[in-house]
């Protein structure tokens, strides 16, 4: 049985029982049941995976996420790249390979061929739907979501809401509920369960530029992840890329040109975070956050081009960081700050394309 064979097996036992969440949710909601057929219609057509990273990072072989890439046209898992900007466990037999056992029904047992993660692209927002994943991110084509797994929020919550788009009741039962119940979803405040399906039936099919009018939004918990099964190809798969305005005029951000030329890719650049040192808080993501900072910021700002400058030499020199702990520990507090950057920073440049 494959990866999405198993995912939609456990998904189509649970359907009924979501059908019901969805039915009192339309009922309660007032939304008319067209409206309602329309999104859950329109989500197969128009949604796209958003695969975030870092293009800066560096990976098992030395290279840039960007070079790498570039010099491969597969957007990699990090069995083969060894790094992520969440769990990190590339070894077979480890924590993420019992995971994805478990998980997907032994389906990638004994192969580092696994899945890539990424999210939903629904809220459609300049900065995508996870940016705690990466300053940087790619939209995929919709037929990506054919052989693609889903499962609400973060899997590392183990949740109990998985589906494929051929079984997708229970994904969006969870969805619909969490806007009933908060009037919060995808990142959105103030947004009610008839307003959630109405943006879904008329907003998806919209051509991502549209969402660089619009402000960032700073979302690191909220969305639906996605399990793309099979490789990823940057002349099949991808339609877009969409960067942080960081890394214009940089050596990176000449990497990322060359990418979307090479593959034929709609290069585009959201506004970015800037956030200055006095701003960096020390009650969001530890008290440790200020005094980093400080030693990664350029002329008093931090933004995703300090972050990269300080992953990529902690990689190369960790013996320098010592007075803060091991790399494995620093490492873990860039991709806090990385975090705190996201939440409470501005745009650094105003409306891109």
């Amino acid at each position: 049985m494959t990866a999405m064979e198993h995912v939609e097996r456990l998904a189509r036992e649970r359907r009924e029982q979501a059908q019901v969440i969805i039915r009192n949710v339309q009922q309660m909601a007032n939304i008319p049941a067209q409206e309602m057929l329309l999104a859950q219609r329109r989500l197969p057509q128009n949604a796209r995976v958003a695969l975030h990273f870092h293009p800066d990072r560096l990976d098992s072989r030395g290279l840039s996420v960007a070079a790498g890439l570039l010099q491969d046209g597969l957007y990699k898992s990090q069995f083969e790249t060894h790094i992520s900007n969440g769990q990190l466990s590339p070894e077979l037999g480890g924590p993420r390979d019992h995971w994805e056992n478990r998980v997907f029904g032994q389906a990638y047992k004994g192969t580092k061929l696994r899945p890539k993660y990424g999210a939903l692209d629904l809220g459609l927002w300049p900065d995508g739907p996870s940016p705690r994943f990466g300053s940087c991110y790619l939209l995929t084509c919709p037929e990506v979501l054919q052989r693609s797994s889903f499962c609400y929020l973060d899997s590392y919550r183990n949740p109990k809401e998985w589906g494929t788009l051929k079984q997708f009741d229970e994904v969006f039962a969870a969805l619909l509920s969490e806007s009933f119940e908060r009037h919060y979803a995808l990142g959105r405040a103030d947004f009610k369960p008839a307003q959630l399906v109405h943006h879904l039936s008329r907003q998806l099919s919209l051509d991502p530029s549209a969402r660089f009018g619009g402000r960032a939004s700073a979302n690191l918990d909220h969305y639906i992840e996605v399990q793309v099964h099979g490789e990823v190809s940057l002349a099949e798969d991808v339609d877009y890329l969409v960067a942080d305005p960081a890394f214009e005029g940089t050596d990176i951000g000449e990497l990322l040109q060359r990418l979307a030329a090479e593959y034929e890719i709609d290069l585009c650049w959201h506004g970015g975070f800037r956030l200055h040192l006095a701003q960096i808080p020390s009650d969001f993501r530890g008290p440790a956050m200020p005094s980093l900072a400080r030693r990664v910021a350029m002329d008093d700002y931090l933004d995703a081009r300090a972050l990269g400058l300080a992953a990529q030499a902690l990689q190369r020199n960790p013996q320098l960081w010592r007075d803060r702990g091991s790399r494995e520990l620093v490492a873990q507090e860039l991709k806090l700050l990385w975090h705190v950057l996201v939440k409470y920073g501005e745009p650094s440049i105003g409306e891109r394309r």
